[in-house]
Protein backbone atom coordinates (compact mmCIF):
# COMPACT_ATOMS: atom_id res chain seq x y z
CA UNK A 1 0.00 0.00 0.00
CA UNK A 2 1.21 3.53 -0.68
CA UNK A 3 0.25 6.84 1.01
CA UNK A 4 1.06 10.23 0.06
CA UNK A 5 2.08 12.40 2.78
CA UNK A 6 2.90 16.17 3.27
CA UNK A 7 5.60 16.77 6.21
CA UNK A 8 6.79 19.97 7.73
CA UNK A 9 10.54 20.15 8.58
CA UNK A 10 11.63 23.35 10.04
CA UNK A 11 8.55 25.49 8.87
CA UNK A 12 9.02 23.70 5.02
CA UNK A 13 6.43 21.01 3.75
CA UNK A 14 8.14 18.41 1.88
CA UNK A 15 5.60 15.98 -0.08
CA UNK A 16 6.57 11.85 0.67
CA UNK A 17 5.69 9.29 -0.38
CA UNK A 18 5.18 5.92 1.67
CA UNK A 19 5.18 2.21 1.02
CA UNK A 20 3.72 0.31 3.77
CA UNK A 21 3.20 -3.27 3.79
CA UNK A 22 -0.59 -4.79 4.72
CA UNK A 23 0.98 -5.78 8.53
CA UNK A 24 2.24 -2.49 9.65
CA UNK A 25 -0.78 -0.27 8.04
CA UNK A 26 -2.77 0.77 11.29
CA UNK A 27 -5.68 -0.69 11.76
CA UNK A 28 -7.78 1.94 13.67
CA UNK A 29 -8.06 5.08 12.04
CA UNK A 30 -7.22 8.30 14.06
CA UNK A 31 -10.18 10.35 13.33
CA UNK A 32 -13.17 10.60 15.95
CA UNK A 33 -16.09 7.75 15.06
CA UNK A 34 -18.95 9.48 13.37
CA UNK A 35 -21.92 10.83 15.56
CA UNK A 36 -22.31 12.40 18.50
CA UNK A 37 -19.33 12.54 21.30
CA UNK A 38 -19.56 11.09 24.66
CA UNK A 39 -21.51 12.79 27.01
CA UNK A 40 -19.37 13.82 30.31
CA UNK A 41 -20.34 12.37 33.33
CA UNK A 42 -18.38 13.78 36.16
CA UNK A 43 -17.22 11.41 38.42
CA UNK A 44 -18.69 11.05 41.89
CA UNK A 45 -17.01 12.99 44.91
CA UNK A 46 -14.92 11.34 47.91
CA UNK A 47 -16.34 10.67 50.57
CA UNK A 48 -14.63 12.32 53.72
CA UNK A 49 -14.38 11.20 56.71
CA UNK A 50 -15.93 13.37 59.49
CA UNK A 51 -13.06 14.35 62.30
CA UNK A 52 -13.13 12.21 65.10
CA UNK A 53 -14.62 13.37 68.09
CA UNK A 54 -12.85 15.71 70.51
CA UNK A 55 -11.67 14.21 73.14
CA UNK A 56 -12.46 15.59 76.50
CA UNK A 57 -10.29 17.45 78.68
CA UNK A 58 -10.37 17.03 82.42
CA UNK A 59 -10.85 19.92 84.76
CA UNK A 60 -7.68 21.42 84.81
CA UNK A 61 -6.47 20.09 82.10
CA UNK A 62 -3.93 22.44 79.40
CA UNK A 63 -4.98 21.21 76.49
CA UNK A 64 -3.00 20.70 73.29
CA UNK A 65 -3.57 23.60 70.92
CA UNK A 66 -2.73 21.55 67.72
CA UNK A 67 -1.79 17.84 66.46
CA UNK A 68 2.10 17.33 66.69
CA UNK A 69 5.07 15.76 68.53
CA UNK A 70 6.33 16.66 72.25
CA UNK A 71 10.16 17.70 71.88
CA UNK A 72 10.60 19.09 75.12
CA UNK A 73 8.66 18.77 78.97
CA UNK A 74 10.12 21.65 81.23
CA UNK A 75 8.03 21.27 84.38
CA UNK A 76 7.23 18.24 86.74
CA UNK A 77 4.96 17.07 89.01
CA UNK A 78 4.87 18.98 91.89
CA UNK A 79 6.27 22.49 90.35
CA UNK A 80 4.40 25.68 90.87
CA UNK A 81 4.03 27.39 87.67
CA UNK A 82 2.47 31.31 87.02
CA UNK A 83 0.88 32.07 84.18
CA UNK A 84 2.50 32.66 80.76
CA UNK A 85 5.69 29.72 82.27
CA UNK A 86 6.61 27.22 79.51
CA UNK A 87 5.41 24.03 79.95
CA UNK A 88 5.64 21.77 76.69
CA UNK A 89 7.27 22.09 73.14
CA UNK A 90 5.49 20.72 70.23
CA UNK A 91 6.54 20.25 67.37
CA UNK A 92 4.35 20.11 63.87
CA UNK A 93 5.18 20.60 60.56
CA UNK A 94 9.02 21.46 61.13
CA UNK A 95 7.72 24.29 63.76
CA UNK A 96 7.79 24.67 66.92
CA UNK A 97 5.03 25.54 69.41
CA UNK A 98 5.50 26.53 72.84
CA UNK A 99 2.59 25.53 75.22
CA UNK A 100 2.32 27.93 78.45
CA UNK A 101 0.53 28.08 81.54
CA UNK A 102 -3.39 29.65 81.06
CA UNK A 103 -3.06 30.28 84.88
CA UNK A 104 -0.85 30.11 87.88
CA UNK A 105 -1.22 26.33 89.78
CA UNK A 106 0.86 23.36 91.01
CA UNK A 107 1.94 21.19 88.67
CA UNK A 108 -0.83 17.71 89.57
CA UNK A 109 0.45 15.54 86.40
CA UNK A 110 2.20 15.39 83.30
CA UNK A 111 0.72 13.60 80.93
CA UNK A 112 3.03 13.64 77.89
CA UNK A 113 6.96 12.50 77.53
CA UNK A 114 8.90 13.67 74.79
CA UNK A 115 8.47 11.92 71.93
CA UNK A 116 4.84 11.10 72.34
CA UNK A 117 2.25 12.43 69.37
CA UNK A 118 -0.50 14.52 70.70
CA UNK A 119 -3.68 15.33 68.84
CA UNK A 120 -4.99 18.74 69.32
CA UNK A 121 -7.21 19.28 72.41
CA UNK A 122 -5.34 16.71 74.19
CA UNK A 123 -4.34 17.07 77.98
CA UNK A 124 -0.85 17.67 78.00
CA UNK A 125 -0.56 18.98 82.10
CA UNK A 126 -2.67 19.00 84.74
CA UNK A 127 -2.67 22.37 87.06
CA UNK A 128 -4.20 22.08 90.84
Amino acid sequence: MIKKLRVTVDGRPYDVTVEMDEASAPATSLAPAPGPAPAYVAPAPLAVPPPPPAQPVAAGDVPSPLAGRVTAVNVTAGQDVKEGDHLITLEAMKMNTFVTAPRGGKVKEVKVAVGTAVEEGQGLVTLG
